[in-house]
């Protein structure tokens, strides 16, 4: 069964505001990306060496999602993210 539903925008940390206006919760599961976390520092990776990787984790963000949303509430998830983002 799926646990995350995360969708990649250019602006996202607007979009999450957005969002967060209309009192609709998100996350940012993983805003680190694995070659820059500290189970890997004696690899000695530095930021950059993985320039697509860091630019994804620039834009990934998980929407609500599971079977405790009502369709109602999906829908409203559905609105908000059709709505320009300020």
């Amino acid at each position: 069964m799926w646990h995350l539903f995360v969708v990649r925008h250019p602006q996202r940390d607007a979009l999450q505001q957005h969002l967060q206006q209309a009192d609709i919760g998100t996350m940012i599961h993983y805003p680190i990306p694995p070659h820059l976390q500290m189970a890997y520092a004696e690899l000695e990776w530095a930021e950059g060496c993985f320039p697509v990787t860091e630019a994804i984790h620039r834009e990934v963000l998980s929407l609500p999602m599971g079977s405790h949303l009502t369709l109602v509430q999906q829908d409203r998830v559905i609105e908000v993210l059709r709505q320009p983002t300020r």
